[in-house]
């Protein structure tokens, strides 16, 4: 057998643009104006414009969709994941909000040193806060077979930075294939997803190949240096603007990133873009949903134009306080025509939307203040048919295990729990 190929050069670590002169697209990039424009889009979310200005926006290409994968269950991402470090011939990069020392990270880590055996270059990126619990017999036993490891901002070095968190969910191997999504490494997301009682997790997770899992190879390698790691091969070591690709006429994806000072106000920009250009639906799954004022109006404005606005929050969430944060804008939401369910067979922990049969995002974010401005994340926006077509039956399946919430009976809840909502609104900010 030959060598095997040299790997695909990292994309640069941080894709900033010059404007671009697309028309009729709009000078200002803030939220409001794109969320403006994309609203007055004649074809909405179809509309070339739209796919022109979510990259001007983001500053990076749309590529190509090769291969997609969507995964709802634990079980299914963890063998698919270790399957893909078993064949890496080259690199693995792993990098994740919690990584625990249980059932789960103990298989992967087994995967991982085997790599390391064969001659497989193997980096691990770890949030220090989210994977606090883990022992140091964890770290020390990869270190140990040679594996790359580096805590993200531990806050016993970085106190000024203790807030800001590394909450991506990133595994790429030799460059070509890539997994993103919500489910950290730990045992509470592999077991089943419907399982009633308080085990399981629900969550997604999406499979990628082809130049969008090099592209994602550079988003690893920006959060790599800042938590100390020495650059990693074939990443540029000044960052720099890149040209656009022109904007393939088919099946694409492009990386909706962001990091601790670079990126949010891109992100929010193009999910207001999003909702303006919705026209017939836009099902939104999140376990953390506490955004600003103005991501509550322009929600109601989608209802009140004719799209079915559906939310699918948690019936029982991991972090109750966020959940009472939420449940201080159902009656606003409620009375401007956005339906919303909570989930009741496990915690819901997905983060995805899905918008007029069209376009779908799966990724690490949450529709909070913390995801939105503090925590480093990583999401896939996909215009594709089969994909959307894919979250759709999942948030329908969902639904089966889900409540709605209405207005009669939302007023009907007790002075407390009312009163708690309220209060944790407005600490929305802080959670």
């Amino acid at each position: 057998m030959g060598s095997p190929p040299p790997l695909p050069p990292l994309a640069p670590p941080v894709r900033r643009l010059r404007p671009l002169d697309h028309g009729r697209l709009p000078r200002s990039l803030q939220a409001d104006r794109a969320w403006a424009f994309a609203r007055g889009l004649a074809a909405g979310t179809h509309d070339p414009d739209f796919s022109a200005l979510v990259q001007r926006i983001d500053g990076s290409a749309w590529h190509a969709l090769d291969t997609l994968a969507v995964y709802e269950d634990g079980a299914a991402t963890f063998a698919a994941i270790v399957a893909a470090v078993h064949a890496a011939r080259d690199e693995v990069l792993l990098e994740t909000y919690i990584l625990r020392d249980d059932r789960i990270g103990a298989r992967l880590a087994a995967a991982l040193r085997a790599a390391v055996a064969r001659g497989v270059r193997v980096h691990v990126l770890a949030d220090a806060v989210g994977s606090i619990g883990t022992s140091r017999t964890y770290w020390h036993t990869l270190r140990a077979a040679g594996v790359l490891v580096r805590l993200f901002h531990p806050w016993w070095h970085s106190p000024l930075h203790a807030w800001r968190r590394d909450h991506r969910k990133i595994i790429v191997v030799d460059r070509a294939i890539a997994f993103v999504g919500g489910m950290n490494i730990g045992e509470e997301y592999g077991t089943s997803a419907t399982t009633p009682g308080a085990g399981p997790f629900r969550d997604t997770f999406a499979r990628v190949t082809g130049a969008v899992a090099a592209e994602l190879a550079s988003v690893f390698a920006e959060g790599w240096q800042r938590a100390g790691g020495a650059p990693i091969a074939g990443v540029p070591p000044v960052a720099h603007a890149i040209s656009l690709e022109p904007i393939p006429p088919a099946s694409r994806v492009l990386i909706l990133d962001a990091r601790p000072g670079r990126g949010q106000p891109e992100t929010i920009a193009v999910l207001a873009a999003l909702v303006g250009a919705a026209r017939e639906r836009l099902w939104i799954t999140t376990p953390y949903f506490a955004p600003p004022d103005g991501g509550l109006t322009i929600l109601i404005d989608a209802a009140r134009r004719g799209v079915d606005v559906q939310l699918l929050l948690p019936g029982r969430s991991d972090v109750p306080i966020v959940r009472h944060a939420a449940h201080g804008s159902y009656t606003q939401l409620l009375r401007g025509g956005v339906r919303i369910f909570e989930y009741q067979s496990a915690v819901l922990h997905a983060k995805t939307m899905v918008c007029d049969g069209h376009l779908a995002i799966i990724g690490s974010a949450n529709l909070d203040f913390r995801s939105l401005w503090f925590n480093a994340e990583c999401n896939l926006l996909i215009a594709d048919a089969r994909a959307a077509a894919t979250l759709e039956s999942q948030f329908r399946a969902d639904l089966d295990h889900a409540q709605e919430v209405t207005l009669d009976r939302w007023q009907r809840r007790g002075w407390g729990h009312a009163i708690g909502d309220t209060v944790a609104r407005a600490l929305r900010v802080v959670l």
